[in-house]
């Protein structure tokens, strides 16, 4: 991180939103290693991290898409809608990661 980027906080709506899905998804990653030492079944474990993994790949999601239609957005306002296209195309994709 820049000296720049450190005194100024980059923060975005979305971001309460995503630190209480990663606060929820610590804590069940947290049981899911009391499960594992108290030797709960395997099916239970994997649902269990199938769930925390989800929460983080959607957490990744917005922050990602967040960040392309508020950082990049800016970079490119000048621009025509011709010019536009291969922006609007990207964030059509990144709903996809």
């Amino acid at each position: 991180m820049s000296e720049l980027e450190h005194n100024h906080p980059h923060t975005h709506q979305t971001h309460e939103a995503i630190i209480k899905r990663l606060k929820r998804a610590d804590g069940h990653l947290r049981s899911i290693i009391t499960m594992i030492e108290d030797g709960r079944e395997c099916v239970d474990i994997a649902q269990q991290l199938y769930a925390v993994e989800k929460a983080v790949c959607q957490a990744k999601r917005t922050l990602i898409q967040d960040h392309i239609d508020n950082c990049l957005e800016d970079t490119v306002s000048a621009l025509n809608n011709g010019e536009r296209a291969p922006l609007e195309a990207f964030k059509k994709i990144t709903k996809y990661l």
